[in-house]
């Protein structure tokens, strides 16, 4: 499921960690600002991670590759999601429209658009 469509990118963080990507966007301190990093674990259904900062948080949303179709869905699985044919196509599609962020501690959400590309 790797599409090398993500290795060039200005957003795509090969060789990072949760920590550092979470450090990096915490630095930025910019609201939108966000990078695609590869997973922590080796789960091939969820080969990416999209770390998106907002309102002095960071979010960690998994990025799922659904085999059955060959295409990309955002977070848990749920009635009527998104797909995309690419990780990139996710990104081109939250930098024009909102993306839902969700608080897992408070279950409150948010929304932001993916604005200020960073790399760790």
């Amino acid at each position: 499921p790797f599409k090398p469509d993500v290795y060039h990118k200005p957003w795509f963080a090969c060789r990072c960690d949760r920590k550092t990507a979470d450090d990096a966007l915490l630095r930025s301190n910019k609201d939108g600002a966000f990078m695609v990093r590869k997973s922590s674990g080796q789960d091939v259904q969820q080969p990416y991670t999209l770390v998106v900062f907002y309102k002095g948080r960071v979010y960690n949303i998994p990025i799922r590759f659904v085999p059955s179709t060959k295409q990309y869905a955002l977070g848990r699985e749920k009635r009527g999601e998104e797909f995309f044919s690419s990780v990139s196509s996710i990104i081109e599609n939250h930098q024009k429209n909102l993306l839902v962020l969700i608080d897992s501690q408070s279950n409150t959400k948010d929304a932001t658009k993916l604005f200020f590309p960073v790399k760790p």
